[in-house]
């Protein structure tokens, strides 16, 4: 499945963001949508024709790990390169258009990489109302290699120690390039600088809107889906939840829902979603049981991959049995992100730089015979929760933490059994508790426990204990790309950690995960 696949709800003002492999790409496509301007990324392999579909009003080029002094370096698309449209160039994004347009790259021994500085020495339309020639300011640096000559028709106007180039333009033809990173946060005006491309050099109003989307989205899925009928799988998240009412306001009974109890939810979890989502909603809801087909099936698996594609293949499995007892359904409907996508497809089209498959995305079985409706690939986490808020959905399910498809299966290292789901259902119920006691739940993005596959020794009462394990992780985060860990005062997690030991039976020790992402995922598996 590629990237480029189904996005197709881009306004006629738009961004295509080339991405040419840099681990911050991502930030580029939030910095653009946070200045109300719709953007998409496209692999370089594929910017062609993502350029095609969407007649985007400007291009941005992003950074890599390449050099374009390599023989197989990543170019720019001529049919982009010779467009006419306004461009910006990121690290290797200006060098790649200085080598192509006939300037000079050098690739030297000292590079700059991380926090530096740079002098103003003209004015252009990206500094516009944000810097002045003689002025300094704070910028994000990554690099080895560096522009040495300029191509025909560009001129400096900004230069830091290590790159005398640091900021180029060329008005005429509105090509802009710097060596920088504006979309990393270490680069304090750099979201301002995105803006100031975005809409005072590609002349975008900055007005696209979550009710914009939800407009369009809708005549999107009446167009794909006809007078088809949809299955929706239902896991109570927020993705699902608004992924199903956006489908429902599009083609109303045509669509039915289905929550898979696979006995992989959080204590209680089930009992709650059936009857939140009834409740609120006039929507068909089937309701099955199959905790024992997905656990018997995940008995003796231990790799996460084979959990993830199992657990992938067995949802397509049961929502077509499903499918069929309601008397058919050509379209299968899920809570597909952004972010799910970017991890799990290659953007250099090899397998080494997919992170991992999510079950929804990685683990479709190429037999499935529903076509998919993914309403909510196109957006980040923080971006549902706004749709979500403009469909008017109730906070209980626009605010809740994300949890994964394949639920507590990956956040136990191991063998998957029923009763170390039960274990660690008891010791994540407690943990969350107590972050609702003291009033910090809306401040994490996610907050889980989970059960590790270790046995160490204790001591309760009088008595030797020889038990499990419990890792407990927190993290703050925008839109799940990257994340840091939430900093518990040290009386809170030595509450937490004794109320697990006394109340859950089964373990006899607790630690807190400090591991940011990257270089971790928020989830274990």
């Amino acid at each position: 499945m590629r990237l480029t696949d189904r996005m197709t709800t881009q306004p006629a003002n738009s961004i295509l963001i080339v991405d040419f492999g840099s681990q911050v790409t991502q930030l580029i496509a939030r910095r653009v949508r946070e200045a109300g301007v719709y953007s998409e990324i496209a692999p370089f392999t594929l910017a062609e024709a993502a350029f095609e579909r969407m007649r985007p009003s400007g291009v941005i080029l992003s950074g890599s790990p390449a050099s374009v002094l390599d023989a197989d370096a990543p170019r720019i698309p001529d049919a982009i390169l010779e467009s006419g449209l306004p461009m910006l160039g990121i690290c290797y994004g200006q060098q790649a258009l200085m080598h192509q347009l006939g300037g000079e790259v050098t690739g030297g021994d000292g590079g700059e990489f991380g926090r530096a500085f740079i002098e103003i020495s003209d004015g252009c339309s990206l500094f516009d109302g944000l810097w002045s020639e003689g002025e300094r300011h704070q910028v994000w640096m990554s690099h080895g290699d560096k522009v040495t000559r300029l191509a025909e028709g560009f001129r400096p106007v900004a230069a830091s120690s290590g790159a005398p180039f640091a900021v180029i333009a060329d008005e005429a033809r509105q090509i802009y390039a710097m060596q920088f990173h504006p979309e990393v946060v270490h680069t304090p005006d750099g979201a301002k600088l995105l803006a100031n491309f975005v809409c005072h050099v590609c002349g975008l109003a900055g007005d696209w809107t979550m009710a914009e989307f939800r407009k369009a989205k809708i005549e999107e899925i009446r167009a794909q889906v006809g007078s088809g009928r949809v299955i929706c799988g239902l896991s109570g998240g927020v993705d699902s939840a608004v992924a199903a009412v956006l489908i429902h306001e599009a083609i109303g009974e045509q669509l039915t829902c289905v929550y898979v109890d696979h006995g992989l939810m959080r204590l209680g979890e089930s009992e709650q979603v059936v009857s939140l989502f009834r409740g609120h909603y006039n929507i068909p809801l089937v309701h099955v049981d199959v905790s024992a087909l997905f656990l018997g099936g995940l008995a003796g698996v231990t790799d996460p991959e084979a959990k993830r594609k199992f657990i992938g293949k067995t949802f397509i499995d049961v929502f077509e049995a499903e499918a069929r007892k309601i008397g058919g359904a050509e379209f299968l409907a899920q809570g597909t992100l952004y972010p799910d996508v970017i991890e799990s497809v290659s953007f250099t089209g090899g397998p080494s730089v997919t992170i991992k498959s999510h079950h929804n995305v990685g683990g479709l079985p190429e037999r499935m015979d529903m076509k998919l409706v993914e309403p909510l690939r196109e957006l980040f986490k923080d971006e549902v929760r706004a749709l979500g808020r403009e469909l008017g959905l109730p906070e209980v399910f626009v605010g809740r933490h994300p949890f994964p498809g394949p639920g507590l299966a990956i956040r136990i290292p191991g063998e998957v059994t029923r009763e170390r789901c039960d274990t660690l259902r008891k010791a994540d119920a407690v943990y969350l508790e107590e972050i609702r006691n003291a009033g910090l739940y809306d401040a994490i993005w996610q907050a889980f426990a989970v059960l590790l596959p270790v046995k160490t020794v204790g001591v309760m009462g009088d008595g030797r204990t020889y038990d499990n394990v419990c890792a407990l992780r927190a993290v703050t985060s925008t839109d799940g790309m990257t994340a840091d860990i939430y900093p518990f005062d040290a009386a809170f997690l030595s509450r937490v950690a004794t109320r697990i030991i006394n109340e859950v039976k089964g373990i006899n020790r607790v630690v807190y995960d400090y591991t940011s992402k990257p270089p971790g995922t928020i989830e274990w598996e």
